[in-house]
């Protein structure tokens, strides 16, 4: 009996210990897609709210910051893009004619090609 209530004891001594353990800061965002986002680090750009979690578990008010926003270059948002869509799988269409409609499937080579210059302006275009 005299054990158990020293363990008992001992375990209540230790809580106030193992839920400080637990507090700590939390970013949240939500990005263009309109995802809400939980992190221990605040995202690179954009408005994010910063949380302080105490050890009851208790946030305190949220404080929204907005973060140094690098401004968007079209032609890097147009590159990644054309990156993305070059190095996922299945066919990639090409509008030859210029009326905005994929007319044709590109071939092993002209991909190849056209991912080399999506990489170049990738690399000219955007900052890191």
């Amino acid at each position: 009996m005299y054990r158990f209530v020293l363990g008992a004891v001992l375990a209540f001594a230790a809580a106030p210990a193992i839920a400080q353990q637990t507090a700590g800061e939390v970013y949240k965002w939500t990005d263009a897609n309109g995802v809400t986002h939980y992190s221990q680090t605040p995202p690179a750009s954009g408005k994010y709210e910063h949380r302080l979690i105490t050890s009851s578990g208790a946030t305190s008010p949220a404080v929204a910051v907005a973060a140094a926003a690098a401004p968007v270059n079209p032609q890097c948002t147009a590159a990644r893009a054309n990156l993305t869509a070059l190095q996922a799988e299945g066919d990639v269409m090409h509008d030859t004619d210029g009326d905005g409609k994929p007319d044709k499937v590109l071939d092993a080579a002209q991909r190849t090609s056209q991912l080399e210059l999506a990489q170049a302006a990738a690399k000219a275009y955007c900052t890191p």
